[in-house]
């Protein structure tokens, strides 16, 4: 195979290698050779190197905040305090600000350089240089400031992935405060389950939002949300118009009106402790409401510099976009981009909208170098003859990332044909992590389906059904050493028990994350999915209680299951099922049908409404009365049932596996 990536006729292996030339000038490469200095022993093997990163985690992770150059102050001579995956913290004595490392003048990327791109589906457009973005975020910081906000305080939004929700974001953690977002997609219930847990003192949201060429207001939701969190103190609207907030009983204010507050810009950033909650995200539980995972600002930070700069080999003047929301990780991830002087470019609205390759023309006009997307999106290019690369100039291109659910083999040509000859780089780690466990690296070859490697300082393992590891064969994601960006807690749980239940109940002393991957000997991974009931349809990860608390409320239904069933030919690769057991006398026609899916998309969202709704006469349990996700998930994917010997009714799946419905062609 040749440096552009491509194969000799019917050359099985690669599907793209790297040009020698131009990975000896990454960013990791770079890094190699500095920690060979500073240690007295060059690893120039990729392998050698990353078996170092891991058996010495903490001198990785030292050498490695030294040469990022990110401020801190304090003292950073102790690593990490403590062994255990679960109890471990790192730079106990150092303290930084989030805000400060984004929006700092930097080498290559000043005062004058972009720092955010954005522009929506109807239009609006706006690009805003480093110093402006600073100066925002400043005067926005002291008008919240001089409002009550303090250290420690939450703060929420309903935020679009424009300018204004990163401007909000940044103000309100440069104080101390921590930042937890939705989409404005999300119904009521869904935004509810996860605020109220929170007891936020400020409501960040904007008015509507555009989806294939509609605005979409969202004040009644907005009242609604405001009505059900007494600790709200004051609601501050995102965009320019003042009515978005009225009628929420609460002071109002908009972030222009804050952003009129002046700041004194040379004064110094309020620093934190390493570990100070900077962002909560949400689990998509398997049962009750989702958990609130709290991420500290030094390894939300650290992790995602690693990570753009070595693994994404990202710099300054590169141009980074993915298609997000603010809902997603994804997002957090990438504002963290400015920390490297990268342009952060944003999109909000349809990605199919005002043209069917909306994307990409956006890519090309926005002279985008890195370009993230998911499976799903890949396959509606596929199934749509979209060639890309005939449509838009993508000469700026280069590297092509996708997660939120598992990019299959064919994907990886067709890019090559369709897009460019350019690295897929499939990335994988997620929300409880706010960052990556298998990426992309540029000194490696990309094989179809696998990502490139592991991340760097992080001992990550598949653990076969005795668990021990296992190479070339499917087993249990697990992190066996302590890592910066393990969440610090799980808000409102003062005992820990949820947050050890969630990750360390299942392997003792690790980090299991839920997901099943092969790990293969040339050290790249294949992820399978997740294996801990999870939905992951389109990208989008839902915790099933929040489906089945809805279908239950229908008098006409006395159980429900969702799952995930396998299907190729959707996009994304699989789709969402819904599993119902009647009330006596009941039956599931078309128009009971046709109200449950208009209740999850209303009270939840349209990643919500399952694909398939089929019932059953019963649901497969367990001898003392626990539903069996598990037996469930995999007969509707034609696998052996593990534990039928534990069911109590293993006749229950005999109708599920021969339910025409449920069948995929």
């Amino acid at each position: 195979m040749s440096g552009n990536g491509e194969p000799g006729p019917g050359t099985p292996g690669p599907i793209w290698t790297p040009d020698p030339a131009v990975a000896a000038r990454s960013g990791l490469a770079a890094f190699q050779a500095w920690c060979g200095e500073r240690t007295g022993r060059n690893r120039p093997d990729w392998q050698a190197f990353q078996r170092w990163s891991v058996a010495s985690f903490r001198d990785f992770w030292a050498l490695f905040l030294e040469w990022s150059g990110l401020a801190f102050g304090g003292d950073p001579s102790e690593v990490c305090r403590g062994d255990a995956v679960e109890t471990a913290t790192f730079f106990p004595d150092l303290r930084l600000s989030y805000a400060e490392n984004l929006l700092r003048p930097l080498p290559g990327a000043g005062d004058g350089a972009e720092a955010v791109r954005f522009a929506d589906e109807a239009g609006a457009r706006e690009v805003l240089a480093r110093g402006e973005l600073r100066r925002r975020v400043r005067a926005v910081a002291e008008g919240l400031r001089r409002l009550g906000l303090r250290e420690g305080d939450r703060v929420v939004a309903i935020a679009r992935n424009d300018a204004a929700g990163n401007v909000a974001c940044l103000a309100a953690t440069s104080l101390g405060a921590a930042w937890s977002s939705v989409s404005p997609d999300i119904g009521t219930g869904a935004v509810l389950a996860r605020f109220t847990q929170l007891d936020p003192t400020v409501l960040f949201c904007c008015g509507s939002y555009p989806y294939q060429g509609v605005p979409r207001p969202i004040g009644d939701r907005v009242r609604e949300l405001a009505a059900a969190i007494p600790s709200l103190r004051q609601v501050v609207a995102l965009d320019p118009d003042p009515a978005t907030g009225e009628g929420t009983g609460r002071p109002v204010a908009t972030l222009a009106d804050l952003a009129l507050t002046p700041a004194d810009d040379p004064a110094p950033w309020p620093r934190f402790p390493f570990n100070q909650p900077l962002f909560i995200l949400f689990s998509s539980g398997t049962t009750g409401a989702p958990k609130c995972i709290v991420h500290g600002a030094g390894g939300t930070l650290l992790q995602h510099v690693k990570e753009h700069r070595l693994h994404c080999d990202l710099r300054p003047g590169d141009r980074l976009f993915f298609a997000t929301s603010a809902g997603w990780m994804m997002w957090n991830w990438q504002i963290s981009c400015l920390a490297s002087g990268i342009t952060s470019v944003l999109r909000d609205g349809s990605a199919t909208h005002p043209t069917d390759d909306a994307l990409w023309r956006f890519a090309a006009d926005e002279g985008v170098t890195a370009f993230g997307t998911s499976a799903a999106y890949v396959q509606y290019l596929r199934d749509a003859e979209i060639v890309p690369r005939e449509r838009a100039d993508l000469s700026r291109l280069r590297s092509i990332m996708s997660t939120g659910s598992v990019l299959p083999d064919s994907a990886y040509p067709w890019a090559r044909d369709n897009v460019g000859r350019v690295p897929v780089q499939s990335i994988s780690g997620g929300t409880d992590l706010v960052g990556c466990f298998v990426l992309g690296n540029p000194a490696l070859p990309v094989w179809p389906g696998e990502a490139q490697c592991l991340g760097l300082g992080m001992d990550v393992a598949a653990l076969g059904p005795d668990g021990l590891p296992v190479t070339d064969a499917p087993g249990e994601l697990v992190c066996r050493t302590p890592f910066p960006s393990r969440p610090v807690r799980f808000w409102n749980d003062p005992e820990g028990k949820r947050f050890h239940d969630a990750y360390f109940a299942q392997n003792e002393g690790v980090w299991t994350h839920g997901d099943r991957v092969v790990l293969t000997g040339r050290g790249t991974a294949r992820v399978l999915g997740r294996s801990d009931g999870v939905l992951n349809v389109r990208g989008i990860r839902i915790g099933p209680a929040e489906i089945t608390t809805v279908a239950t409320t229908f008098e006409q239904v006395r159980a429900a299951m969702a799952l995930e069933q396998a299907a190729p030919r959707e996009p994304g690769g699989s789709r969402l099922v819904l599993l119902l057991v009647m009330a006596p006398g009941a039956a599931l026609d078309r128009p009971l049908v046709l109200r449950i899916k208009k209740e999850l998309s209303t009270r939840c969202s349209m990643n919500h409404v399952p694909a398939v709704v089929a019932a059953v006469p019963d649901l497969p349990a367990t001898f003392n009365g626990k539903v069996s996700e598990r037996a469930a998930r995999d007969v509707l994917n034609g696998r052996p049932v593990e534990n039928l010997a534990a069911l109590r009714n293993p006749e229950s799946l005999d109708a599920i596996r021969a339910h025409p419905d449920l069948a995929v062609r």
